[in-house]
């Protein structure tokens, strides 16, 4: 499957308008789902996945991706065994800041002022101050 792969991107890279294309194309999507995890890593789950996936399209044709892919992973694992060691204080203050990230922006979304539409709640500060009320 590899090599049927490579020989499907060499036949590519043999004509300089499709390869362009490719390359292109390639970047356009990968840059997308780089910028998806990149919103996604304060809040819970697939976020950092979602970087790396997006690092790893990118670095199938662009070297620079492959070296920042490989210097966030490192780093990113730095950062976990770091957190396993600490104290559980520090660990509750993290996952603090988590909470707040998401219910801030819950708010900012309006989804507060729309769930106390449904309990008939009409307070004033559930409101999102984007949305209005």
């Amino acid at each position: 499957m590899r090599e049927k792969l490579h020989a499907v991107r060499e036949r590519i890279r043999s004509k300089p308008g499709l390869n362009t294309t490719y390359r292109v194309v390639l970047g356009v999507f990968g840059t997308l789902v780089l910028i998806a995890g990149i919103l996604m890593i304060p809040y819970p789950g697939p976020g950092w996945l979602v970087v790396f996936a997006g690092l790893g399209i990118l670095a199938t044709e662009f070297h620079w991706a492959h070296r920042v892919n490989t210097f966030t992973r490192h780093h990113y694992q730095r950062w976990v065994r770091w957190l396993g060691r600490q104290h559980l204080a520090t660990k509750l203050v993290v996952m603090t800041g988590t909470c707040l990230i998401v219910l801030v922006t819950l708010w900012l979304l309006g989804i507060f002022s729309t769930m106390g539409g449904w309990l008939g709640l009409r307070w004033t500060w559930l409101a999102s101050p984007l949305f209005g009320p």
